[in-house]
C-alpha cells in the first residue's frame, strides 16, 4: 500500500486538462499526415504494408500509390500550455477495423472528418458514426495535389452535411493548416455547450 501511495500525485502536483480528438475519414484520406503533421512528438503509427491479400478488400482506386494501411490507430499529443494537452486519435479508415472505433471515440471532446474529394463517399460511414452519437465534428476537405477542386458549398451538399458542421479546405501535410481546423473543432464545441468562442 506504502508504495502505491508514494507513485500517486502529491496534494497540490500539477495536472494538465487533456482533450481527446478523433482524426476520422475515409482510407487514404489523410489522417496519418495529419496527426503526424500536428504532433510536436514522434506519433504513434500502426502502419503496415498493403499486401496482395488486400487485393478485392482494400479499394485503391483513386489512391493508387497508396503502399501502407493504419491497422489501430495513430496517435500524437500537442501541449496548448502548461494546463492543456490535446490528444490526436487518427481511426483506422477500412471497414474491417470498425471494431475499435467506440473504443477510440470514448471521451472525445470532438472530431475532424477528412474528406478526399476523389473519394467523397468513402467520408460517408464516419460522418454517420458521429451523427449517430451526437459527437460535435468538422469536415476538413483535404486538397490533394492533382485532385478536382470543388467550392465548399459544392461538397456540403454531396456530404449533405448539416449547415452548423463547420467545414474548411486543408491541406493535412501543412501543421498550420491542421491547426486550422482543429481551432474550427473547438469553436464548434464551445458553441454547442453555450460557452464564449475563444478568440
Amino acid at each position: 500500500m506504502d508504495s502505491v501511495r508514494s507513485e500517486l500525485p502529491r496534494t497540490g502536483a500539477h495536472i494538465p486538462i487533456a482533450l481527446k480528438i478523433l482524426i476520422a475519414g475515409g482510407f487514404g484520406a489523410g489522417k496519418t499526415t495529419l496527426v503526424s503533421a500536428l504532433s510536436e512528438v514522434r506519433p504513434l503509427q500502426t502502419e503496415e504494408m498493403l499486401t496482395d491479400a488486400g487485393i478485392g478488400t482494400d479499394d485503391l482506386s483513386g489512391v493508387e500509390a497508396k503502399s501502407t494501411t493504419t491497422v489501430a490507430m495513430d496517435f500524437g499529443r500537442i501541449t496548448i500550455n502548461e494546463d492543456l494537452l490535446v490528444y490526436l486519435f487518427g481511426a483506422p479508415g477500412q471497414d474491417r477495423f470498425w471494431f475499435l472505433w467506440d473504443e477510440l471515440a470514448f471521451g472525445a471532446l470532438g472530431a475532424v472528418v477528412l474528406a478526399d474529394t476523389r473519394r467523397l463517399a468513402d467520408c460517408f460511414p464516419s460522418i454517420g458514426y458521429f451523427e449517430q452519437r451526437g459527437i460535435p465534428f468538422v469536415v476538413g476537405v483535404n486538397c490533394f495535389d492533382g485532385a478536382r477542386r470543388f467550392g465548399l458549398e459544392t461538397v456540403r451538399e454531396a456530404l449533405d452535411l448539416d449547415p452548423d458542421v463547420p467545414m474548411l479546405l486543408c491541406d493535412a501535410r501543412e501543421r498550420q493548416s491542421g491547426k486550422q481546423v482543429l481551432i474550427a473543432l473547438v469553436e464548434h464545441v464551445a458553441r454547442q455547450h453555450g460557452e464564449p468562442v475563444p478568440v
